[in-house]
C-alpha cells in the first residue's frame, strides 16, 4: 500500500507538471496569435502604402499575406472557441490560470512529502531500493560518456580534415585567390573547433563519466557477490557501506564536472 500511494502521488505531480506546460502553450497562443494577425495586417498595409500606393499590389504578395492572415484568423477563432465555448471540451484546463495550476502542483508536492514522511520505510529497505536504482544510474553515466566521446571524435576528425584541406587547397591553387573563401572558411572552422574542444573538454568529461560508471558497477558486483569490502555477516552493514561509497563516488563526479566547468587559472603560486 505504501508503494502504491507514493506512486499515485508521483503520477499526480507528473500530470500537473504536464498540464502546466500545456496551459502555458495555450495561453501563449491565445495572446500571441491575435498579435501576429494584427502585425501581418499592418505589414500588408505598410507595404501597400510604401511601395504600391498608386498601383496594384503584386498578386504573389497579396496571396502570401492573405494566406498568412487567413491562417492566423482561423487559429484565433479555433483557440477562442476551445477556450470559451461550453460545447467544446478540447482543452482540459480552459479558464484556469497557470498560477492556479502551480498552486495545485505545490499542494500535490507537499502532500507527497508528508505522505512519504509518514510512510517512510526502515533504512535497510531504503538502502536496498537504492541498490536497485543503480543500474539506471550506471546506464545514464555510460550514455553521457558515449555522447561526449562521440563529440570529441567528431571534433578531432573535423580538425584533421580541416587542417589537411587548408594545406591541400593552398598547394593546389597558385596563386590562391580562387580559393581564398575556402581557406578562410576552413581556418575559421579549425579555430572554432579548437576553442570549443578546449573549453567544453568532451574527452575529459567522457573519461570521468565512464570511470564513475565502472567504479559504481564494480562496487555493485562486489555487493552482489559478497566479496570485500562487502563481506560482513550483517547485510545492513554491507548496504550502509555500499550506499555511502556510491554517494561518495557520485559526489566526486559532480566535483570533477564543476572543475571542468570553471575557467582555467593561469596564475602561478608564489612560494
Amino acid at each position: 500500500m505504501t508503494t502504491d500511494v507514493l506512486i499515485e502521488h508521483r503520477r499526480d505531480i507528473a500530470d500537473l507538471q504536464q498540464r502546466i506546460k500545456n496551459r502555458r502553450l495555450q495561453v501563449f497562443g491565445l495572446f500571441c496569435t491575435p498579435i501576429a494577425l494584427i502585425f501581418a495586417l499592418l505589414v500588408w498595409a505598410v507595404l501597400k502604402v510604401l511601395f504600391w500606393l498608386h498601383a496594384d499590389t503584386p498578386s504573389a504578395i497579396n496571396g502570401i499575406l492573405f494566406g498568412v492572415a487567413a491562417f492566423l484568423g482561423i487559429a484565433v477563432v479555433v483557440q477562442l472557441m476551445a477556450e470559451f465555448s461550453e460545447d467544446l471540451d478540447v482543452w482540459r484546463d480552459r479558464n484556469i490560470s497557470v498560477r492556479e495550476l502551480k498552486l495545485k502542483l505545490s499542494l500535490a508536492e507537499e502532500r507527497h512529502i508528508l505522505e512519504a514522511r509518514r510512510r517512510t520505510p526502515p533504512p535497510m529497505d531504503r538502502q536496498a531500493s537504492y541498490k536497485e536504482r543503480l543500474p539506471g544510474e550506471i546506464t545514464r553515466l555510460r550514455r553521457e560518456s558515449r555522447h561526449y566521446r562521440r563529440v570529441h571524435l567528431l571534433m578531432q576528425w573535423l580538425l584533421f580534415v580541416g587542417s589537411a584541406a587548408i594545406s591541400a587547397v593552398t598547394a593546389w591553387y597558385d596563386p590562391p585567390q580562387p580559393a581564398k573563401g575556402v581557406l578562410i572558411g576552413l581556418g575559421f572552422m579549425v579555430t572554432v573547433i579548437t576553442a570549443a574542444a578546449g573549453y567544453f573538454k568532451p574527452r575529459e568529461r567522457s573519461f570521468n563519466l565512464q570511470q564513475t560508471a565502472d567504479n559504481i558497477e564494480q562496487h555493485a558486483t562486489a555487493l552482489e557477490l559478497g566479496i570485500a569490502p562487502y563481506n560482513a555477516i550483517d547485510d545492513v552493514q554491507n548496504l550502509e557501506l555500499f550506499a555511502t561509497t556510491v554517494e561518495s563516488l557520485r559526489a566526486d563526479q559532480r566535483m570533477r564536472e564543476q572543475q571542468l566547468d570553471q575557467p582555467q587559472q593561469g596564475q602561478q603560486q608564489v612560494i
